[in-house]
């Protein structure tokens, strides 16, 4: 079972970008799931996260710009990403329970130049 991630690309400061996360090789649900980040030099860190009741949770940082959400039929979990900053340039992880594990998707790099 993996998670995969998809979504990023480059985009200009205030734009946005829609990052995607699914399973693959797995009927299991996605569970409580969070999307992280690291950009050069630094730790990862927390971005979003939600739980399977709906509840959620941001970083200062992204709070009113980035909005975590699931569709459950899809088994997708998306963060959209808006009024993007420089300082959001990262690889982009999801990182959630499948089945009885924890998960760390690949990452999917965003770039955010001008």
């Amino acid at each position: 079972a993996r998670l995969v991630e998809s979504g990023g690309g480059l985009a200009q400061p205030g734009g946005s970008l829609r990052l995607s996360c699914t399973t693959s090789g797995t009927d299991y649900s996605i569970n409580a799931v969070g999307w992280y980040r690291q950009a050069p030099g630094k730790q990862r860190e927390m971005v979003a996260t939600s739980t399977t009741g709906g509840s959620t949770n941001y970083a200062d940082s992204v709070k009113g710009r980035f909005i975590i959400s699931r569709d459950n039929a899809k088994n997708i979990v998306y963060l959209q990403m808006d009024d993007l900053k420089p300082e959001d340039t990262a690889v982009y992880y999801c990182h959630g329970g499948v089945g009885g594990d924890l998960l760390w998707g690949q990452g999917t790099q965003v770039t955010v130049s001008s």
